[in-house]
């Protein structure tokens, strides 16, 4: 957890650091940390929409211009051509249900995060899908 901690140092977003890393066999495979796309601008840089909006925590997640880290770490992954199956996901924070979705299709099989907000539908797919996950209490 505490490279997942420095991997989330590198993010952008101007409201929460996140980072995650995949891990298999004791090796990490590939890292993410949440903000804009590859070649966009930052929010550091022009703002935050959610921020503007006042959106609050925890929803709305289409209206920001970042990437969670989760999605970033899977992403990552695929261009790097890395088969994550089977993985365990380390992660600042609890997925919402968007990145739920993606790491349940992803075949991600164990999720360790430090803490997030309640999201039940996240929760309720998680345990549906036989996806263990552990709140690291540090």
């Amino acid at each position: 957890m505490a490279i997942t901690k420095l991997v989330a140092e590198r993010s952008t977003c101007l409201r929460r650091k996140v980072g995650a890393i995949l891990v298999k066999d004791k090796r990490i495979l590939a890292t993410g940390y949440n903000g804009a796309p590859s070649g966009l601008k930052h929010c550091e840089e022009v703002g935050c929409l959610r921020e503007s909006s006042s959106i609050p925590s925890g929803t709305r997640h289409e209206l920001c211009r970042g990437l969670h880290a989760e999605q970033n770490v899977i992403i990552q992954a695929a261009y790097h051509g890395i088969s994550i199956r089977g993985a365990t996901l380390y992660c600042t924070n609890k997925p919402c249900v968007i990145c739920t979705k993606m790491i349940i299709n992803a075949g991600i099989k164990k999720i360790y995060y430090e803490e997030g907000y309640d999201d039940p539908l996240s929760d309720q797919m998680l345990a549906e899908a036989g996806l263990e996950t552990v709140r690291l209490k540090i």
